[in-house]
């Protein structure tokens, strides 16, 4: 009976032994009641961009929508001594090149088609300069020849003013 209940002493002894501390309770985290509050940023909706540009008496005013780098938008070009054009762009972005058709009414014909493609820089938009396809007289011949000095240069612009004479 003795080495019973030596044996069990000894035996609970070893087994406490080897028995890991438990680890206190965590104490609960109650909520900050001066919590800040963070501006969400909408990073996926479209992003709205205008730009006006003017040489001599010639104004151009271009507002585009930028929705994941598919772009729609509208252009008006107001000469001073020939007709002037309005119409809607269509396109994508493809790295800082605005790759766009231009469907506009010009000299009351109204369904006319141009590819026009822009740089965008911190600035604004710069116009591509390029040799025309000879069939349809619409498309850029070869968009790696394109040339973006010497074209129009559009300047960030007021929405407000752009959206104006956009109407």
């Amino acid at each position: 009976m003795k080495k019973l209940l030596l044996l069990s002493t000894l035996s609970v002894v070893l087994f406490n032994c080897n028995k890991k501390p438990e680890a206190p309770a965590a104490n609960e985290v109650s909520a900050d009641t001066t919590a800040t509050t963070e501006k969400v940023t909408d990073t996926l909706g479209a992003k709205s961009f205008c730009y006006m540009g003017v040489t001599g008496k010639d104004t151009v005013f271009v507002s585009i929508d930028d929705n994941l780098g598919t772009i729609t938008g509208k252009m008006a070009t107001k000469n001073s001594e020939k007709d002037s054009n309005k119409g809607t762009l269509s396109g994508i972005k493809s790295g800082d090149t605005l790759k766009l058709t231009y469907e506009f009414a010009s000299e009351g014909v109204s369904g006319n088609k141009n590819d026009i493609y822009f740089i965008q820089t911190k600035d604004g938009l710069k116009e591509g300069i390029g040799e025309r396809d000879a069939e349809t007289g619409t498309k850029y011949a070869n968009e790696k020849k394109i040339k973006y000095e010497g074209g129009r240069n559009l300047k960030t612009a007021d929405c407000s003013t752009v959206t104006k004479a956009l109407q």
